[in-house]
């Protein structure tokens, strides 16, 4: 596909000109290190969840999203991709990158935990 700009571990970005596309693949990595193997579908579905948290979340907006590649929305030039990027490309207006990453995990401990107490 033309204008790959960055290849990451699990996510490709296509520069569109004013806008982004990025493409989930269903590369998978653990301690920096992609996998040989993927999972099939896996992109899809993270880049679902992505759109669910956009769209539910009203403390999330406004965000880059623009919206997911489907059968009726493909960003021009990429027509003949539609059927590899359906559900797993996601069309974004270029933003400025905020530092920030946030591991969740099953439980509250620390200060959280002494904060929810309160």
């Amino acid at each position: 596909m033309p204008g790959l700009t960055v290849r990451g571990k699990v996510r490709d970005m296509y520069d569109l000109g004013d806008e982004l596309m990025i493409v989930a693949s269903d590369r998978i990595s653990a301690f920096d290190v992609v996998m040989q193997q993927a999972v099939p579908g896996k992109g899809v579905v993270l880049t679902q969840l992505s759109r669910h948290w956009f769209d539910t979340l009203p403390a999330a907006k406004p965000h880059h999203m623009l919206y997911v590649v489907d059968g009726e929305r493909v960003p021009p030039g990429f027509e003949a991709w539609r059927n590899e990027l359906r559900g797993r490309a996601m069309v974004c207006r270029k933003a400025r990158v905020l530092p920030i990453e946030c591991v969740v995990r099953g439980y509250l401990v620390g200060g959280g935990w002494k904060e929810y107490q309160a």
